[in-house]
Parts: structure tokens; sequence; C-alpha cells
């Protein structure tokens, strides 16, 4: 979207209509689905979840859709990935300001800022949000880690556990039901991490 001029755009957590939030399959799509949506360029959470045959009642009622809504593990996480993209405010409103000076999509794929790198134009399950921050998501149920490709021309940090590594690799990255996997260029620094809670 932000590829075509859309730079404000997004996704409605856990889909519009339809998922049941005690299911624990559902449960764990709307945490993956929160972690992404964290850094779309709009992050919400909306839908219809009391499903009915009859559509003229889809307007009025509708099931439990707070965040907390799908359990304490969930809320816990989502809870937490609610702060962290508070604590992103001031670098989301840069990027904010670069999609409206410059046009440049806030979010957007890797070949954007690594035009060189020519595996960088393969990858379609990762994103770039800003200039220094790369995104995995995980994408399939039950996955507790993934591939993850960093491109090339720089070095790349794991956000959480600050660990280095050269780009223009794969790498397999953790990624427990609480965590997404997220880089961070170079030298860039970024409250991903809520260091009240650090040791």
């Amino acid at each position: 979207m932000g590829m075509s001029g859309i730079p404000w755009w997004t996704t409605d957590i856990g889909g519009f209509y339809g998922g049941d939030p005690s299911s624990p399959a559902f449960r764990e799509l709307v945490i993956r689905w929160f972690q992404y949506a964290t850094f779309c360029p709009l992050f919400r959470l909306h839908g219809y979840r009391r499903l009915t045959t009859d559509a003229s009642q889809m307007m009025h009622s509708g099931g439990p859709n707070e965040a907390w809504s799908f359990g304490d593990e969930a809320y816990t996480i989502i809870k937490d990935l609610l702060f962290l993209r508070e604590r992103l405010h001031s670098y989301i409103l840069e990027q904010m300001q670069s999609a409206h000076e410059k046009g440049v999509p806030p979010m957007r794929p890797l070949f954007f800022d690594f035009p060189e790198d020519d595996e960088s134009r393969r990858i379609d399950d990762q994103f770039l949000f800003g200039s220094d921050l790369l995104v995995a998501p995980v994408v399939t149920e039950g996955a507790r880690h993934r591939e993850v490709y960093l491109p090339a021309g720089t070095v790349w940090s794991d956000a959480w556990s600050e660990q280095i590594f050269d780009g223009g690799r794969y790498i397999t990255a953790e990624a427990p039901l609480a965590r997404i996997p997220l880089y961070l260029r170079a030298d860039a620094q970024l409250p991903i991490r809520d260091e009240s809670v650090l040791e």
C-alpha cells in the first residue's frame, strides 16, 4: 500500500468478521496480529466477534473485542505491545512527517532502503518500519522461531537481545509467543525493550 502512494493504512487486528475470543488458536492469532500491527502506520483493534446469520443484526451487537477479551496471557502480551507502540511515538511521528513531506512510506519492503541487495527483492514476509527497524512477523500457527533475512550493507542488532549480526545473510530468529523478531539497523537506538522491567 505504501509503495502505491497510500502511507496511512492498516488491517483490523484479528480480522473484521469472526473469531472466537475463547479459542486458543484465535488467541494466538490475535497476539501475532497485534505484534504485526504494532508496526503498521495505523494501529487498530477492530472487528465483529459475535457471529450471526442475520446480517441486519450485525450492526446492533457484537462480542467481546477489547484488548483484555482474549485471556490473561494474551492480555499481558497485548498490553506490552500497546506500551511498546507508545514508546515508539516520537519515531513514528518522524516517519509520518517523512511520508507527508517526501512520500516515503513508513512501512515498506526491504528493497526500498536496500536497492543494491538483490535478495531483499525476494523477501515478502518482512518489512522495514522507517529506516531503522526491520520487522519479521510470525505468520505460522505454533511457530516459535522463523528465518529472517538481514539486508547487506550494514550490521543489525537483535532489538531484544542486542546480539549483532552482519547483513547479507539469513538467520534463525527465536520467536516465543510474547516476542516478534525485530532488528535495529547499524547504531540505531529505539526504545523497544521496557527498561523499567529489565534487570
